[in-house]
C-alpha cells in the first residue's frame, strides 16, 4: 500500500459539489476506487441514492471528514453520531486516486478514531462488503468483526399485500409496540441473539422504549436509511408465554420518503410463525408509503446469519438475496471488571 501526501480536515460547504460527485465515482467498479460497498451499486438499489448527502440529511452532531491533496478532495468518511447512546457509525468511506487509495482511508479511519476519542465516543460500528480489503483495513484499525448479515430485496414488480384491518391484526396477535413493551423486547432480543453480541452492541431496556424517526434499536447494517423515512414498530404476542408478557416477534417498518427501497427488519423466535407478520408489515408499506415509490424503489430488509429460519421466510413472500455485507465494532472505553464481595478465605 503507498504512502499518499496529503492531509485529513474537516469538511466545509465549498466542498459539496466535489464530494458528491467522489461518492458517485467511489461506487464504481474501477481499480482505483474504494468505498464500503453497501449494499450493492447500480440499480435497482443504489449506494448513492442510500447514502445520499443532501444538506437536509445532517444533523448538527453528525461528521464529515475529507482527505486533501494537491487542492483536491481524494477521500471522504461520513459518520453518523447517536447523541443518546454516544455511538459513531461509518455509513461511507470512500477514495479515488492510484495505488494510495487504501492509504488514504486508513489515515481517514485513523482520523476518526482519533476525533472521536475527544469528544467521548464509547463505541464505533461500520458495516461493509468483504471486498476492496475492507475489512482487513477495520481489523488493523482495532476494530472487531462480530457477524454477517444478508441483504434481502423484494422487487417492486412484486405485487404488494393489501393492508390489513385493525380487527385481522388483532385476532392474529399483532398490535404496536410500546414503551412498556422494552423489557419484553429485550428479552427477545437476548433469545434469538448469541451472547458476544449482545456484549458487543450493549443495548439497554432503555433503548427499546424509544420509538420514532431517530430510533436505532435495532442495529442493522441500514440502520441509516431510517433517517429518510417514518418508522414504525409492530410486536406478535403469541400466547405470551408463563408470565402473558413473552413477544413471539417484532418487526421496524421504515416507510421511504426519499428515493430509496422500505425498510423491514424483523426479530422473531426460531419457532414463531412470522408470515402473517410479514403479510401484516407488506400492508402497512402499501398503506402508508406513496404509491410511486412502491412501484419503483421496492423493499429492503437485513437478516443476520444466526437468525435462521428468518431469511427463509422472508423468501417465501417474494425477497431475494441480492449481498452479504460484514459487521464491525470498536470500542473506545476499556471495560474493567464491576467490584463485588466474594468469599473470604479462612487458615
Amino acid at each position: 500500500m503507498a504512502r499518499s501526501t496529503g492531509s485529513v480536515r474537516a469538511a466545509r460547504l465549498t466542498d459539496l459539489a466535489a464530494l458528491g460527485e467522489l461518492s458517485r465515482l467511489a461506487q464504481g467498479d474501477r481499480d482505483a476506487t474504494r468505498s464500503l460497498g453497501l449494499p450493492v451499486s447500480g440499480p435497482p438499489i443504489g449506494m448513492f441514492s442510500l447514502f445520499a448527502l443532501p444538506l437536509g440529511a445532517f444533523q448538527p452532531h453528525d461528521a464529515l471528514y475529507v482527505f486533501e491533496r494537491d487542492g483536491h478532495v481524494a477521500g471522504l468518511l461520513r459518520v453518523e453520531r447517536d447523541g443518546q447512546r454516544d455511538e459513531w457509525t461509518v455509513v461511507e468511506l470512500d477514495a479515488v486516486g492510484g495505488l494510495d487509495a487504501g492509504d488514504v482511508r486508513f489515515r481517514l479511519v485513523q482520523h476518526l478514531l482519533r476525533d472521536g476519542a475527544r469528544r467521548g465516543a464509547n463505541r464505533f460500528h461500520v458495516a461493509c462488503a468483504d471486498a476492496h480489503d475492507n475489512v482487513e483495513l477495520f481489523m488493523q484499525a482495532g476494530f472487531v468483526r462480530y457477524g454477517d448479515e444478508c441483504i434481502l430485496f423484494r422487487s417492486a414488480d412484486l405485487p404488494i399485500p393489501a393492508p390489513w384491518t385493525e380487527a385481522r391484526a388483532r385476532e392474529a396477535g399483532i398490535r404496536p409496540a410500546t414503551p412498556l413493551d422494552a423489557i419484553a423486547l429485550s428479552r427477545l432480543y437476548a433469545t434469538v441473539t448469541p451472547a458476544p453480541v449482545q456484549r458487543l452492541e450493549h443495548i439497554r431496556i432503555g433503548d427499546w422504549e424509544q420509538h420514532g424517526r431517530d430510533w436505532r434499536v435495532p442495529r442493522s447494517s441500514l440502520v441509516p436509511i431510517l433517517r429518510f423515512a417514518d418508522v414504525y414498530a409492530y410486536v406478535l404476542a403469541g400466547d405470551g408465554g408463563k408470565d402473558g408478557t413473552r413477544l413471539d416477534a417484532f418487526v421496524q417498518i421504515g416507510v421511504a420518503k426519499a428515493d430509496q427501497p422500505h425498510y423491514l427488519k424483523v426479530i422473531a423466535r426460531p419457532e414463531a410463525d412470522v408470515a402473517p407478520l410479514l403479510d401484516f408489515a407488506l400492508g402497512v408499506i402499501a398503506e402508508r408509503a406513496d404509491p410511486h415509490s412502491i412501484r419503483r424503489d421496492g423493499i429492503i430488509s437485513p437478516v443476520r446469519t444466526y437468525e435462521a429460519p428468518l431469511d427463509r421466510r422472508l423468501q417465501d413472500a417474494g425477497f431475494t438475496d441480492v449481498a452479504s455485507v460484514t459487521l464491525l465494532v470498536k470500542e473506545a472505553m476499556v471495560r474493567v471488571a464491576e467490584p463485588r464481595l466474594v468469599p473470604a478465605g479462612v487458615r
